[in-house]
């Protein structure tokens, strides 16, 4: 386990390099990445993370920051749908970007070695036996195909097995649900690729959601939200957040004006039970997760409650 003080209200100093670039042969540019790390202990454990539509490797600070700050590494792709690559949708590769934000993650496993010689002192403190994925939006889709999620092909049949055996605990933000008849016209027209079978998603995760993350996506409401968990098999927790909307309270950055329910009090709770999740799911035995959790199940907390089977 790290060396690291095992409390989540104890941070340490962080390093963070970008960009960090990750050669990637077909996929039209290489693979820019940031990497933050704490900048002490070792058997560091490794979360790669997949940004929402249209951000990139320098969103979701206030996750990042927390986390790396707690003993884990902390590894952001930016996806090919990042505004900052500007590719446009008569791009040969915009129909399969969902495809590209897939191997982008499993491109930094590859990679390791590139990974921890970019961050000065980080080489031979990656514990590698221990990683999770986690994404947020578009990214929570992107981080659970590598759990087992499959897109299903038009006949129904589920496509491609993504999974990666190296990735034994997934965190997924705000993910969306069900495809088919649950997606309106727009998202059926536009993200053909929006249609997973949570069937096969065996890996341990922890889906998020907000009772109020109504979307233009689906004519369902925000329990849309919540699929991941409920049609998945267990072993998973659910976080419903109470309140909030897709951006959860504004995880993807500090005074993001995107964020339509900034609440700083829910951006701690998700701070602190996603890391308290993830230590526990990759460290058996470890308690943060039952100790962080114990408030919001069975109970009536103001911020949230909790679901695991």
């Amino acid at each position: 386990m790290p060396h690291l003080d095992d409390s989540a209200g104890t941070p340490t100093a962080v390093v963070s390099v970008s960009p960090v670039t990750l050669p990637a042969p077909g996929r039209g540019d290489d693979l820019q990445v940031r990497v933050s790390a704490p900048a002490t202990g070792h058997d560091l454990p490794l979360i790669v993370f997949s940004h929402g539509f249209g951000w990139s490797m320098n969103g979701y600070a206030p996750l990042v920051d927390f986390w790396a700050a707690r003993g884990f590494v902390v590894v952001q792709p930016t996806h090919l749908d990042s505004r900052t690559l500007n590719i446009t949708p008569d791009d040969p590769r915009h129909s399969e970007i969902w495809r590209f934000r897939v191997t982008d993650l499993t491109r930094v496993l590859d990679q390791l070695d590139l990974v921890e010689a970019a961050v000065p002192g980080l080489g031979g403190r990656l514990d590698r036996s221990r990683v999770a994925v986690a994404g947020h939006s578009w990214g929570g889709q992107t981080a659970s195909m590598l759990l087992g999620a499959r897109v299903l092909d038009p006949d129904g049949t589920p496509g491609e097995d993504m999974s990666d055996p190296r990735v034994t605990a997934g965190v997924l933000l705000a993910t969306t649900g069900r495809g088919g008849a649950d997606l309106s016209p727009f998202a059926a027209e536009h993200f053909p690729f929006m249609n997973p079978s949570f069937s096969d998603m065996t890996t341990p995760a922890l889906v998020v959601a907000g009772d109020k993350d109504q979307s233009h996506l689906t004519v369902r409401g925000p329990d849309w939200f919540a699929d991941p968990f409920h049609l998945s098999p267990g072993p998973k927790s659910l976080l419903t957040l109470f309140g909030a909307e897709h951006s959860l309270g504004g995880i993807a950055g500090y005074t993001v004006t995107e964020t339509t329910d900034e609440s700083p009090d829910r951006v701690a709770l998700v701070q602190r039970l996603t890391w308290a999740y993830l230590r526990s799911a990759l460290y058996p035995g470890d308690a943060s997760w039952a100790t962080a959790s114990g408030e919001l199940t069975n109970s009536r907390h103001p911020l949230g409650r909790i679901e695991s089977r």
